[in-house]
């Protein structure tokens, strides 16, 4: 599996981690401050070749993802979700920690925000599927971001990852199918 876009990661261990599962170039943010050179670099690379934001599934990976999307609209995304990023002693959550073919997946479903029509979600359709303002909503958002592959979101960044990645109606009543069947086990 080679990739044209340079993928960005946090540290020198995801990259070890990507260059073990695929052919791709990789941009390390060495952390979540991410500095304006590197911000001109991703830059660069989105102009040239394309970029794809792969972080870790935790804080810190999350805002490095807003901070760049925030400076350069229009990068891909991929996922990986938290289960599968955990460290086999329990001690990191991390892209480094996942297996080659878990890598894989979260690249072969890569998210770019413009590619579909927006459909607007609503605060009501998240109280109404559990997902905001019950006792099991961080539980079922995270299982929620895993079957859309959008990744792990608070309530109030729900509706915006909704909407920036273009979930439709249908693959969101597809994911809360499946939240159901899960609960039902």
């Amino acid at each position: 599996m080679t990739f044209k876009e340079v993928i960005v990661v946090e540290g020198k261990d995801d990259t070890t981690a990507i260059r073990r599962a695929v052919q791709a170039d990789t941009i390390e943010t060495n952390g979540s401050a991410v500095s304006k050179e590197t911000l001109h670099k991703i830059k660069r690379a989105q102009d040239v070749r394309g970029v794809i934001v792969f972080t870790d599934p935790d804080y810190p990976g999350r805002r490095i993802r807003a901070i760049i999307e925030e400076a350069i609209p229009g990068v891909k995304h991929a996922f990986l979700p938290k289960h599968q990023a955990i460290a086999k002693n329990g001690s990191g959550v991390g892209i480094e920690h996942a297996t080659d073919e878990d890598i894989r997946a979260a690249l072969e479903h890569v998210y770019t925000p413009e590619d579909r029509p927006v459909a607007t979600f609503t605060q009501r359709q998240l109280i109404e599927a559990r997902l905001i303002g019950h006792p099991d909503a961080a539980a079922r958002r995270e299982r929620l971001g895993e079957h859309l592959q959008i990744g792990y979101t608070n309530g109030k960044q729900l509706l915006k990852r909704l909407d920036m990645f273009r979930v439709t109606q249908q693959e969101w009543q597809q994911a809360l199918d499946a939240l159901e069947q899960e609960d039902k086990k």
